[in-house]
């Protein structure tokens, strides 16, 4: 059951702003990532709900205990200590919406508040471990860019190619409807979603898809949400959702033993695909309301 929950919902950070996966959809089409963390709020609290609603209904059946409700001085006393974590939302979607800073500037700016108070408010880190991290995320970072840079020269080639125009003029020249374009693309994205990571998935499927989907009338933040929704089912998806085998390695159990724990929550993760995909208004409505599209 605890291996189940985590699963999947270890998978929910990628819709929520704000998120690295929204700001590289849109760093790859040229999308507004405003607009985008917009477009993900919405989405990402009916996901929540219905993985909730799952967890509960598992526990209320098989009785599983609970914990003591908190007491109200429990409950300020983990608010007053986690308020300066919390803050850093606040600085970010604050200031890019605010229109102090760009999302890219916004990064340098929560990097900075995060060493500082990780550094001098919680004292979780130390000043000489403070070099190691930097080395730890010069690798992650030159392990990004070797990718987006594969991913934009592949982009390049698929363009000069002029293989994504071919490919348009084949869908419109076989009239695929609108729904069984969209079911493509998720079963495409699924199987991607199986042996690839989120970032991979992103940068080297949207320069693909961006211009087949809006030649049909797709809006972009709608494509977006959509492959974000369908990376989180591809990590939790079996025989090889990335991760289940994490999970796997954690939790020391079979793969199998682990597909059947996240079973309930999969079904749930593909039902909110189907409304995601067929009803874009629910990706759609809250960026539309504030004026960004």
């Amino acid at each position: 059951f605890g291996v189940g929950v985590i699963s999947t919902s270890g998978a929910l950070g990628i819709l929520v702003p704000p998120s690295i996966i929204l700001v590289l959809y849109g760093v790859s089409t040229n999308t507004s990532i405003g607009a985008l963390f917009m477009a993900g709020i919405v989405p990402g609290i009916m996901l929540a709900s219905m993985l909730a609603v799952v967890t509960w209904f598992i526990a209320w059946r098989n009785g599983y205990p609970r914990m003591q409700r908190a007491t109200f001085g429990q409950r300020w006393t983990a608010f007053r200590e986690s308020v300066w974590g919390l803050l850093l939302i606040v600085i970010v979607l604050g200031g890019i919406y605010g229109g102090i800073f760009t999302p890219t500037e916004a990064a340098a700016v929560a990097a900075v508040y995060a060493f500082f108070i990780t550094v001098f408010v919680y004292k979780e880190l130390k000043l000489r471990e403070v070099s190691k991290v930097l080395l730890q995320a010069a690798s992650m970072s030159s392990m990004l860019l070797y990718i987006i840079t594969n991913a934009v020269l592949f982009s390049f080639l698929m363009t000069h190619e002029q293989i994504p125009q071919e490919m348009a003029a084949w869908i419109i020249d076989k009239n695929f409807s609108l729904w069984m374009f969209l079911l493509v693309v998720n079963i495409l994205l699924l199987m991607a979603g199986n042996v690839m990571d989120p970032s991979s998935i992103l940068l080297i499927m949207a320069p693909i898809l961006f211009p087949l989907a809006t030649k049909i009338g797709i809006h972009p933040v709608h494509l977006g949400v959509l492959m974000i929704v369908n990376t989180e089912v591809g990590l939790c998806h079996p025989p090889v959702g990335l991760n289940l085998y994490i999970a796997s390695g954690i939790a020391k159990m079979g793969i199998s033993e682990i597909t059947v724990a996240v079973l309930p929550w999969l079904c749930a993760m593909l039902v909110f695909l189907g409304l995601i995909t067929y009803i874009p208004e629910i990706s759609l409505w809250l960026p539309r309301a504030l004026g960004m599209i």
